[in-house]
């Protein structure tokens, strides 16, 4: 039986081509979108160069205070070719950080402040994070619009208001106070949202037919699936706790109760002419944020993952 007038016939096996394509059409995108992801050897090359410049910018400062703290003080550190290994790597500038101030203290003093703005984020953060994405209550979007609002502040506009609120509450002079202002950030708040937001509704919506309250939902189904993103927290949590120098500059005034940070200061009086320890010392305080990071690096580019792709 013959196909009626004007109804094109499709041969069995062959392909359908597109009007003005000629057949090739088809293989001829796909040869282009498969020529387009190949990389060239030039493009490779110029890469590979972006990434050792990016790679020196970032880690060659450490690299070199690093160098600088393993010098011994015959070895002169202001020669006119630098040298980057040391002639005679030595630890006495280490010993001469110790014996200069208490750095065990002040280091002491700086995980107890960390520990309690890490605390504050994790518990604050993440129960304001669930009640923004998960629970119904009036006025949600209003309070959700206020702390977008706070974000665009610098915290130099609100740190006069910080210490007064801190002196009236007779923190002053303490590591409670020191930790009081960052113990809940607005932007770990929205981290939270988010990632609470991402899970799905399915998982919520079956719960509170099996009758969980908000807790219960929390618990077995909101933190588990966002221990990546609590990861993130707590590293920039403790990151900014461990590296602030001008909020206990400001509460503290008593030398015993100094963070690590703020008791290096001394050394760049004490040793005004010798980089070297003034460099042990800041590798002192770089080596928690470096062990912390090592140790929550898989579950911070999880939590990463989870902010950026929904679902």
């Amino acid at each position: 039986m013959s196909a009626p007038t004007g109804v094109a016939t499709v041969t069995q096996g062959a392909e359908p081509t597109e009007p003005g394509t000629g057949g090739g059409g088809g293989r001829a995108s796909r040869r282009r979108s498969y020529s387009f992801s190949r990389m060239s050897g030039k493009e490779m090359a110029i890469r590979y160069v972006l990434l050792v410049v990016v790679l020196l910018i970032t880690i060659g400062p450490f690299l070199w205070q690093l160098s600088t703290s393993l010098k011994s003080p015959t070895e002169d550190v202001y020669t006119a070719t630098p040298r980057f290994l040391p002639e005679s790597p030595t630890l006495t500038n280490y010993s001469a950080v110790a014996e200069t101030i208490p750095v065990w203290s002040y280091a002491l003093n700086s995980i107890i402040v960390a520990v309690l703005v890490v605390g504050g984020n994790v518990i604050g953060a993440t129960c304001a994070g669930y009640a923004l994405a998960r629970l119904e209550w009036k006025g949600r979007k209003l309070v959700f619009g206020l702390l977008l609002a706070t974000l665009i502040l610098p915290g130099e506009a609100t740190i006069i208001a910080q210490y007064v609120t801190v002196r009236s509450m007779g923190l002053a002079d303490t590591l409670l106070g020191v930790a009081l202002p960052g113990m809940i950030g607005m932007l770990n708040v929205l981290l939270m949202r988010v990632a609470f937001a991402a899970i799905p509704e399915e998982l919520e919506m079956s719960a509170k037919i099996d009758g969980a309250n908000a807790w219960q939902r929390l618990r077995y189904i909101g933190l588990p699936s966002v221990r990546g993103m609590l990861s993130v927290i707590c590293i920039f949590a403790f990151i900014g706790a461990w590296d602030d120098f001008l909020w206990p500059l400001i509460v503290l005034t008593d030398p015993q109760n100094y963070t690590l940070t703020v008791g290096l200061q001394y050394l760049s009086g004490a040793f005004t002419l010798n980089p070297r320890v003034i460099a042990a010392g800041t590798m002192i305080a770089f080596i928690p944020i470096a062990v912390l990071f090592a140790v929550l690096q898989r579950f911070f580019f999880k939590g990463v993952e989870e902010g950026a792709v929904k679902g």
